[in-house]
This record gives structure tokens, C-alpha cells and sequence, in this order.
């Protein structure tokens, strides 16, 4: 519980040193923060072509995507995610899919990082450890990515 307070109350804290900007001066924020996710979605795609057949298992291979996803939720980005550098903010419609409601929702969104980290967690425990290992985890993962996506995030279109 603590540590969810302190994400949450870092989260607060970023969120009211970061004022907001004019649009066009987060450009470089998005990027990162695009890159970032895009990480994300590399060493899970990995662990998911694996889990589905797509892939030989490779247990070196399944542990080192699965210990990069739980560095990458351990990751302070909360300079990615300055208040104002969301498609709602006139000039960066065409950027981002970041929903405004991100900035005043901190706690809940501290809580569903926290269930994508814990859900990192347990992967990278278990992920060398066989295909099947994987298959029982990955859903946990895929749904601590959704949590935020789903509310957080417009539909790409």
C-alpha cells in the first residue's frame, strides 16, 4: 500500500510541476513516450509469439523480454507525460491518443500501473521457466497494458 501511495503521490507531484504548455512544445515528450511504449510492445510481442506458437521458445530469450518489461514499468517517465500533451490540447490532435481525463485521475492510474508491474513481475519469474509459463502469465500483462488503454487512451485510428 505504500508504495502505491508514494507512485500516486509522485504522479501528483509531476503532474503539478509539469504546468501545462502551448501545444507543439510536447512534441518531443510524445515521441519518447511513443518510443517508449513501442518497447513495451517489442519485448511483449515476443513473449506473445512465443505463448502462441509463432515462435520457438527460447528460454534466454522469453527471460530477457520478460525482465525488460518489468525494467521498463520500473521506469520513472513522468517527464513523458507533462500535463497539456494529450490529443485534446489544441495542436496535438494529430500526435498522440493520450486522453486529458490521464492528468486528474492519478491515483487510478497508479493503481493499474501497479497491476502492470506486479503482472511483470510474476512473467519474468516464471518466463524462463517454459512456453507454458508464459501462456499463464501473458494474459495478466496484456490486461495491465489494457487498464490504462482502455480508459486512458482514444482509439487509434
Amino acid at each position: 500500500m505504500r508504495k502505491y501511495l508514494l507512485t500516486a503521490a509522485s504522479l501528483l507531484l509531476a503532474a503539478s510541476v509539469l504546468a501545462p504548455a502551448s501545444a507543439g512544445d510536447f512534441d518531443w515528450q510524445i515521441k519518447a513516450r511513443q518510443s517508449f511504449m513501442q518497447l513495451y510492445a517489442f519485448n511483449l510481442g515476443i513473449l506473445g509469439a512465443m505463448a502462441k506458437g509463432e515462435m520457438d521458445y527460447n528460454a534466454d530469450l522469453a527471460k530477457a523480454s520478460a525482465d525488460n518489461l518489468v525494467a521498463a514499468a520500473k521506469m520513472n517517465n513522468m517527464a513523458m507525460w507533462p500535463k497539456g500533451s494529450d490529443l485534446e490540447t489544441a495542436g496535438n490532435e494529430k500526435l498522440t491518443w493520450a486522453k486529458a481525463v490521464i492528468w486528474s485521475s492519478f491515483p487510478e492510474v497508479g493503481a493499474k500501473h501497479q497491476a502492470l508491474t506486479v503482472a511483470a513481475e510474476k512473467m519474468a519469474a516464471e518466463a524462463g521457466n517454459g512456453v507454458d509459463a508464459i501462456r499463464a502469465n501473458i494474459g495478466a500483462v496484456g490486461a495491465g497494458c489494457s487498464g490504462c488503454h482502455d480508459d486512458f487512451r482514444a482509439p487509434k485510428e
